[in-house]
């Protein structure tokens, strides 16, 4: 299911943020790719298994042991290909931490969906909302998303994340630098770009962006010119960041992961400094 656009199915902001927890003292660098489903990986293999399931896929992954009823509050076109779902979750002991996903469960679909979550904790804690942005595909839960799903649909939810050996740190870390690259068809594809600008903002020397854009046909914003290039992500563009103090993480469809990985084995980046989510 790999495609030609690229996209985070959890917001980008909060993938910045999630990033400089996770390596709290590193500099990390994050390469961006777009599609829907979600597969996580730690310094392990990266070989495709497409044809497995999402429970399958992630049967090794650490889960929650909370189910939580949900129910579907807003629904939002961030593109012409991504809806973002707003969720209000009926149990108050459900929570989750920056970079995690949920197991998307939806009454009369077999098939259970993977889906980063889009937004903070901090939304969850304040107004007992979760969001999700979603691709559209044929992949059942996906499809059901962008077709069947109304004002007031009840699902069910469960957080899953291949990072629990890390519950409970966090506190005290020092923000290191992030750096992403972050690819797409064209600018209209690029979502959460305002919200990413406003980081690099807030941020300045600690959050920098690059976007690419690899088939775009109308003119570009001017908020936007400064930090986008119109081809691919190259090896030109990373080897530049590589070094002994900088961890790399990867997010997009099987093909994109696996290319950038070769990319960064070529150029000297060792496989233990490389994470990874695959998108399906």
């Amino acid at each position: 299911m790999a495609h030609a656009t690229i996209h985070v199915g959890f917001t980008v902001p909060h993938l910045l943020r999630g990033a400089s927890r996770i390596f709290p003292t590193h500099s990390a660098l994050v390469v961006l790719r777009h599609s829907a489903f979600c597969y996580c990986t730690v310094n392990g293999t990266i070989k495709s298994k497409r044809k497995m399931d999402h429970l399958d896929r992630t049967a090794n992954n650490f889960r929650q042991e909370v189910i939580s009823q949900a129910k579907v509050c807003g629904i939002t076109n961030e593109s012409k290909t991504v809806k973002r779902l707003r969720l209000a979750i009926a149990n108050k002991d459900f929570t989750f931490k920056a970079g995690q996903w949920v197991d998307f469960f939806i009454p009369g679909v077999s098939v259970v969906g993977g889906f980063s979550i889009c937004s903070s904790p901090g939304l969850l804690e304040r107004e007992g909302i979760l969001e999700l942005a979603v691709k559209y595909t044929a992949h059942p839960p996906a499809h059901w998303i962008h077709t069947e799903c109304t004002l007031d649909s009840e699902v069910a939810l469960r957080v899953g994340d291949l990072q629990g050996y890390q519950e409970g740190k966090g506190n005290g870390y020092k923000m290191g630098t992030v750096k992403l690259y972050y690819s797409a068809k064209n600018t209209s594809e690029l979502l959460f770009k305002k919200n990413i600008l406003g980081l690099m903002n807030a941020f300045p020397g600690k959050i920098t962006c690059r976007f690419h854009v690899t088939q775009q046909s109308s003119q570009i914003c001017k908020e936007l010119q400064p930090h986008v290039t119109e081809r691919r992500i190259s090896e030109k563009d990373l080897e530049k960041h590589v070094s002994k103090d900088t961890l790399w993480y990867i997010c997009g469809p099987p093909p994109m992961i696996e290319s950038i990985s070769k990319l960064l084995s070529s150029i000297g980046v060792p496989r233990n400094c490389v994470f990874f989510e695959k998108w399906w």
